[in-house]
């Protein structure tokens, strides 16, 4: 077997998702899964944080330090439900919890926490983390790199596909006859806005099937406001995150409206991600056959309805058709660029990321 765990804990920060694979013989066999919520005191910090940008270095240290211990907490969980021993797994893929990406600043940089070191130590098994850095340094965003995962195992050589993923940020694969011509970005807020406002309104995590949404109306004025923002213009490679879209962004749009209805906001919300994905789409590949949703919007009914109608000539389903859960896409790609890393081969696809060569991601932590 050639087993590897995968961790992620994304831009939603609902939560860490664990995986246990196996990918002997080339293929993708997923042993058993683990998640687990974030302690409610660290939760509080990290969404402090990614609402303001602000902390000071003590703070900051210790949500690090804290973030490690409930990825290794997490991975050690897995081991015991999966039945198998800590030296049979080759690597951990941790990608650590973003709390702020700036690929276009004059000093370009991500920042992911969760200390290697100490993941490692509380397992006993080597990790990678530092997955994006490399790519930046070659000129690249550093994002997406979950493509390079979905061009490996959820290519076809029978439709023309797309691979979606809807967490906090909506980023889109199109898969290729070649590594060199598949195209990812981020095409802009898949459920962070939406989140933001119904946890605002309502105190909920999220909205369930989208059922909220649906009740409302679109707000024209509003969504056409969002829509000149200069992130849906970009050309790719782009990516993007929280530092953009976020409360603060959104109010600075409903500042300009008279009026307004709190469900109508969450109506226009969803309505954003679903015509900024499609726009993009069409525009980078307008004769898409199908296009396979995962992450948490994959649950969205009502989103997945705005995306079919957007696209009425693209069948619009989940990765579960694939035989891939659409809530472990995003953990399994991070053990398979662990093993790309062990095995000193490129994660990055040039293509995606606009990284100058292929490189190899990802900083080893060993305790031995």
């Amino acid at each position: 077997m050639d087993l590897y765990i995968g961790i992620m804990s994304g831009t939603s920060m609902d939560g860490i998702d664990a995986v246990l694979v196996d990918f002997s013989e080339g293929k993708v066999n997923v042993l058993q899964n683990h998640s687990e919520d974030f302690p409610i005191e660290l939760k509080e910090k990290l969404d402090q944080l990614i609402k303001t940008f602000q902390t000071d270095l003590l703070t900051l240290g210790e949500i690090d330090h804290q973030l490690a211990l409930c990825y290794a907490k997490t991975a050690n969980n897995l081991i015991k439900k999966a039945g198998v021993h800590h030296s049979q797994i080759k690597a951990i893929g941790c990608h650590g919890q973003t709390v702020f990406h700036s690929p276009l600043s004059k000093y370009p940089f991500t920042m992911q926490l969760g200390d290697g070191n100490l993941i490692a130590a509380k397992t006993k098994i080597t990790t990678v983390t530092d997955f994006r850095r490399m790519d930046m340094a070659l000129e690249g965003n550093g994002a997406p790199l979950a493509p390079a995962f979905h061009q490996a195992f959820l290519n076809s050589n029978e439709e023309k596909r797309g691979i979606l993923n809807l967490g906090g940020i909506a980023n889109l694969t199109i898969t290729a006859d070649q590594e060199k011509n598949a195209i990812g970005f981020d095409s802009g807020p898949a459920n962070c806005l939406m989140d933001s406002w119904i946890y605002k309104i309502q105190n909920k995590k999220f909205d369930n099937g989208g059922n909220w949404a649906r009740s409302g109306k679109i707000i024209p004025k509003l969504l056409d406001s969002m829509l000149k923002e200069e992130y849906f213009q970009k050309p790719a490679p782009k990516s993007t995150g929280r530092e953009l879209f976020n409360l603060n962004w959104l109010n600075n749009h409903l500042k300009r409206l008279p009026t307004y209805q709190d469900v109508d906001v969450q109506s226009t919300l969803l309505e954003l991600t679903a015509i900024t994905v499609s726009n993009s789409a069409i525009k980078s590949a307008p004769k898409l056959d199908a296009i396979y949703t995962c992450g948490g919007g994959a649950y969205n009914d009502y989103l997945l309805e705005r995306l079919q109608h957007h696209m009425p000539n693209v069948k619009i389903s989940t990765t579960d058709e694939l035989g891939v859960s659409v809530q472990l896409v995003e953990s399994i790609a991070f053990a398979w660029l662990a093993m790309q890393r062990i095995n000193k081969l490129h994660g990055n696809l040039p293509s995606v990321t606009g990284a100058s060569q292929d490189a190899l991601l990802g900083a080893i932590y060993e305790c031995k």
